[in-house]
């Protein structure tokens, strides 16, 4: 190609709109593949404070109108913002003379406008799948669900070629939509140690007397406070770690089961032993995994596990349930615990073991920081990606689309 590879990515969350992992992954993925020489437009939905267009590191980003219209529920809302999305996105594209070579989604949320775009332009479309709705609802129960899963499904179709996160994910995603195996690609999620690397220096007492006394250990726990994540299973393991451990465990995020998981708290009368902060900013997320003497990822279903990669960056020891990607992430007694998932007994005594034995801590500290920047730097991930992006492109000026 004579002139720079141009990809415009679709979705729905980017800084500052978080809401899940979707939104760090194009962040670091964009400005990584900006400095590997890859023109990225990326278009997402709006968010208050937030400019409509702004440029960050190398990568513009379009922030489009995406909550004028009342919507009765979510998936309304979803369709509607499409429509905006492929217009304004449609629009952009004709003021650059269509010079866009590849469309990247991610995740069905926008699906529509994405799927649209590629046959408007008739250029090759790429779907990341980040997870998939019968995983996350083990199966397919409502019509609310399987309208999800049809639009998931009908990505997949219309993609070139879909990444996923992780062997575990490749299989699931051609499981679940009956792909070719030669449509699936594994690109992993990465995470940026350098942020961690600044909060090193720092000195952190103060900062953890606000969440335990000097002779408590602190578990932490982050992530959505729902079903699949598996917080109820860590709740359940307390008593059998503290039994062995003077500990306090810290939760940090929300969700729906947050109630519920207190009230339990509560009737088992460890209320002064658990903290729920509910969201916190990146910054006190980096030192909480600083000072962290363990943190747990005991999900029933994980995609790829992006709580124990930054876990690993911090350089606090990792205890992991064995499922999905979290089981190639952990080399299990080498750069972290596995456990049985959905077990309190198991992920009891993986706690217990990095707790009790601090040398083995130690070692598992830095075999997984080191994993870390071999593996899973964004470097690496950018020139994966980019390399999918040119095999695309190869196999589409071969085609009658071209």
């Amino acid at each position: 190609m004579s002139r720079e590879l141009t990809v415009m990515m679709l979705t729905w969350e980017f800084p500052p709109r978080i809401i899940g992992g979707i939104s760090p992954h194009v962040y670091n993925l964009s400005k990584s593949l900006a400095k590997n020489g890859v023109k990225v437009y990326v278009v997402t939905c709006d968010f208050p404070g937030a400019p409509q267009h702004e440029v960050i590191d190398g990568v513009e980003v379009f922030r489009i109108d995406s909550y004028k219209n009342p919507s009765p529920d979510f998936a309304t809302w979803v369709y509607l913002m499409n429509v905006n999305m492929q217009k304004e996105a449609a629009a952009l594209v004709n003021g650059l003379d269509g010079k866009v070579d590849i469309f990247h989604a991610h995740d069905w949320l926008v699906a529509t406008a994405s799927i649209g775009l590629k046959h408007v332009f008739r250029k090759p479309l790429i779907a990341t799948m980040h997870s998939t709705e019968i995983g996350r609802r083990n199966g397919i129960h409502f019509d609310y669900e399987r309208m999800i899963h049809e639009t998931e499904a009908w990505l997949t179709y219309e993609a070139w070629k879909v990444i996923c996160c992780s062997g575990y994910m490749v299989s699931h995603v051609q499981w679940a939509f009956g792909l070719p195996a030669d449509k699936l690609v594994m690109v992993p999620n990465g995470v940026d140690v350098e942020p961690y690397g600044k909060v090193e220096n720092e000195d952190l007492s103060s900062f953890r007397s606000k969440f335990a006394m000097p002779d408590e250990k602190i578990v932490l726990f982050v992530g959505r406070l729902v079903y699949e994540k598996g917080v109820h299973v860590l709740v359940n393991a307390i008593p059998k770690v503290l039994e062995k451990v003077n500990a306090k465990f810290v939760v940090v995020g929300n969700g729906y089961m947050k109630e519920q998981l207190s009230n339990i708290i509560n009737y088992m009368g460890l209320a002064q032993k658990v903290i729920f902060t509910g969201f916190v900013d990146d910054e006190t997320l980096r030192k909480l995994q600083k000072c962290a003497d363990v943190s747990v990822v005991p999900s029933l279903f994980e995609p790829f596990g992006i709580v124990a990669l930054e876990a690993m960056a911090a350089k606090s020891p990792v205890v992991v349930s064995d499922t999905g990607g979290l089981s190639e992430i952990v080399e299990h007694d080498v750069t972290g615990v596995k456990v049985f998932p959905e077990n309190p007994e198991s992920l009891a005594w993986g706690i217990t073991r990095v707790l009790t034995d601090e040398d083995h801590a130690k070692w598992l500290r830095e075999n997984a920081y080191k994993r870390v920047c071999e593996k899973y730097n964004w470097n690496l991930i950018a020139q994966q990606t980019k390399d999918v992006y040119e095999t695309v492109l190869k196999e589409y000026s071969k085609s009658f689309w071209a």
